[in-house]
C-alpha cells in the first residue's frame, strides 16, 4: 500500500490509499494530520479539509494501529478570502442570492478563494470565471429555483459577422441547441476549483423540470453544472444532486478533474446522466460515487453536424475507484458519438444494481469519424447489473432509429456514414447475480468490430434471474440467463473466461472471423 497525494487546494487535500480496495477499502483506517487531527475513513480516496494556507502537513495513513502510507505537502498559498456573505448574501433559504454570490465571483482576485459558509442559498444561475477557488463549506447549499423565467438562455448558434464560422454556446443531445443556463456555468474559463463538503442542489421533480421532459418549453432543460470550452477545471468533494438534466456536462473542454464527488438523482428520473465528457480530453474521474436515473457516466461527441464540423473526439479519460449504481448504464459510450472516442480506460470501480456495466451504444447514421477504440474496464466488480457488457451497433435512437437503415442486421456498402468500433478489452472482471444476459455484442456486419479482449471474466447468474431486452435494437427479444453473445467481430480473444448459471450454451458466436482461446 501507499499514501498518495492526488489533489491540494490552499484548505483541503485528497489523498488516495492504493491496493485498499475498490472504491470502499477493504478495511476501515485512520488518517493522522500532523500527528494530531484523526480522520476515520472507509473508502479509497479521501478529502481533508479545514487545512491552513501555505502550511507544511504530514498524513499518516495507519489500518489497525500500523502505518501503511505516509504523504508530506505543503498546501497552496491563498491571498485573501471572499465570505459572500460579506456581499449581500442572506442564506436563508429565502432571499435570491444568485448576485450577491456573482458579485464575489467577479471580484475574487487571484490566488483566492470565495467561500460559501454553512446556509441554503437560493439561487438561479451562476457564472465562473478563471483563477477562481469556489468553497462550499459543509452545511452550505446551492439551492437553485426552478422558474424558467430566472434562467438566462445560451443560444446554440451564434453567426460571426463575416458569416463564415459561428459561435455554439448552448447544446441539446449533441447538437447546437438553444438550452437555459446551467446552475453553474463556466465559458470559455480556465483555473477554477469548485471545492468542499457543501451541496449543489437542482430542486427537480416532476412537478417543474422532469415534467414533459421531452418537449421544449422556451428552450431546453439546464443542466446542473456545464462547462463549455474550458481548461484545468477541476470539481472536488461537493455533492450534486437532483439535476434538470445531466447532471455534469463539461462540452469541448481540457484537462478536468473530477475528485470524491457524490451525484445523486432518483433512480426514476428522467435524463439525469450523472457526468457526460462531450468533445473533452484529459478527463479524470477518481473516487466519485454517482447514482442517477440514467446512465452514471455517458461519453460523448456529439452528433454528425458537431463532428464534421469541429472533429473532436473525447480521448484520454481515466475513471478509477469510482462507485456506480442504479443507473441504466455505468459507463456508456454514446449515442453522439459522431467524432468518435478513444483512449479511454477505466479500473477498479464497483457497478451497482445498473442495467449494464459498459454500454456502447452506436448505429449507422453516426459517420465515418465516429471511431471508437482502445477502450479497456480492468479490475471491475459487479453485482445485480441486469447484463455486464452491450455493445449495440443498432441503438434505435433519433427520428429514424426504427427505420430499415438503421435496423437491418444485412450488410450494407461502407460509405460517410457508417461508424466504426475497434479495440474493446475487457481484463479482471468479476461480475456475480447477472441477470439477462452476461455479455451482449453486435456490431455491424459490414463493418464488424475489429478485436474483443476477454481476459479472466467471471460470469455468475442471480438464482431469480429476471428475463430483460439486453439491448435496445430492433429483434432483441427478452431472455434471461444468456451467455457470452458476440456477433459480427473479427477477432474475438477469450482467455480464461468462467459463465456460471447460464440456461443455454456459455459462448455464442456468430459472424466472427477469429477466435483465440
Amino acid at each position: 500500500m501507499e499514501l498518495n497525494l492526488v489533489f491540494k487546494t490552499g484548505r483541503s487535500a485528497v489523498v488516495e490509499l492504493t491496493e485498499a480496495g475498490k472504491y470502499y477499502s477493504d478495511k476501515k483506517y485512520e488518517l493522522i494530520v500532523n500527528d494530531v487531527r484523526k480522520i476515520e475513513t472507509e473508502t479509497t480516496v479521501t478529502s481533508i479539509y479545514d487545512l491552513k494556507p501555505d502550511t507544511d502537513y504530514s498524513v499518516v495513513a495507519l489500518m489497525e494501529g500500523k502505518e501503511v502510507g505516509r504523504v508530506d505537502f505543503k498546501t497552496d498559498y491563498e491571498f485573501v478570502t471572499l465570505n459572500v456573505i460579506d456581499f449581500g448574501a442572506y442564506g436563508d433559504g429565502k432571499h435570491d442570492d444568485t448576485n450577491a454570490i456573482q458579485c464575489a465571483i467577479m471580484a475574487a482576485p487571484a490566488n483566492s478563494r470565495v467561500l460559501v459558509p454553512a446556509g441554503t442559498y437560493m439561487i438561479s444561475s451562476i457564472f465562473l470565471k478563471s483563477d477562481l477557488v469556489l468553497e462550499l463549506a459543509k452545511g452550505a447549499k446551492l439551492s437553485a429555483y426552478t422558474d424558467r423565467e430566472k434562467f438566462p438562455i445560451l443560444p446554440g448558434e451564434i453567426q460571426s459577422y463575416d458569416e463564415t464560422k459561428e459561435y455554439n454556446l448552448g447544446s441539446w443531445e449533441g447538437n447546437p441547441m438553444d438550452t437555459f443556463s446551467a446552475i453553474v456555468c463556466g465559458i470559455n474559463v480556465s483555473n477554477v476549483v469548485i471545492t468542499g463538503q457543501g451541496v449543489i442542489e437542482g430542486n427537480t421533480n416532476f412537478e417543474n423540470w422532469w415534467n414533459n421532459c421531452k418537449v421544449r418549453n422556451i428552450a431546453w432543460r439546464p443542466r446542473l453544472f456545464f462547462i463549455n470550452n474550458c481548461d484545468h477545471v477541476t470539481m472536488q468533494g461537493v455533492t450534486v444532486q437532483n439535476s434538470p438534466s445531466w447532471t455534469i456536462h463539461p462540452y469541448f473542454s481540457r484537462h478536468l478533474k473530477f475528485i470524491d464527488i457524490k451525484i445523486k438523482n432518483p433512480a426514476n428520473s428522467h435524463n439525469t446522466d450523472g457526468l457526460d465528457p462531450e468533445s473533452c480530453t484529459d478527463v479524470l474521474v477518481l473516487g466519485t460515487y454517482i447514482s442517477v436515473g440514467d446512465d452514471c457516466i455517458a461519453i460523448k461527441s456529439g452528433k454528425i453536424y458537431q463532428a464534421k464540423k469541429y472533429q473532436t473526439p473525447t480521448s484520454n479519460m481515466v475513471v478509477r475507484q469510482c462507485c456506480m449504481r442504479d443507473g441504466h448504464g455505468a459507463v456508456t459510450v454514446g449515442s453522439e458519438i459522431a467524432a468518435g472516442v478513444c483512449d479511454v480506460h477505466i479500473k477498479d470501480c464497483l457497478f451497482m444494481n445498473t442495467d449494464r456495466g459498459l454500454r456502447v451504444k452506436t448505429r449507422r447514421g453516426r459517420g465515418k469519424l465516429s471511431v471508437l477504440d482502445d477502450i479497456s474496464f480492468e479490475n471491475i466488480d459487479m453485482d445485480q447489473v441486469m447484463t455486464p457488457f452491450v455493445v449495440n451497433s443498432f441503438y434505435f435512437c433519433d427520428p429514424d432509429g426504427r427505420t430499415e437503415y438503421v435496423g437491418t442486421r444485412k450488410a450494407l456498402p461502407v460509405d460517410d456514414r457508417t461508424p466504426a468500433i475497434k479495440r474493446l478489452t475487457f481484463k479482471n472482471i468479476d461480475a456475480k447475480n447477472c441477470h439477462v444476459a452476461g455479455t451482449y455484442i453486435y456490431g455491424l456486419p459490414e463493418s464488424k468490430i475489429e478485436e474483443l479482449t476477454f481476459e479472466n471474466i467471471n460470469f455468475s447468474y442471480a438464482e431469480d434471474a429476471k428475463p430483460g431486452v439486453a439491448a435496445m435494437m430492433l429483434g432483441c427479444d427478452e431472455a434471461s440467463r444468456q451467455g457470452l453473445i458476440a456477433c459480427n467481430v473479427k477477432k474475438l480473444v477469450l482467455k480464461n473466461v468462467n459463465i456460471e448459471g447460464n440456461d443455454g450454451e456459455a459462448i455464442i458466436a456468430e459472424n466472427v472471423d477469429e477466435i483465440i482461446r
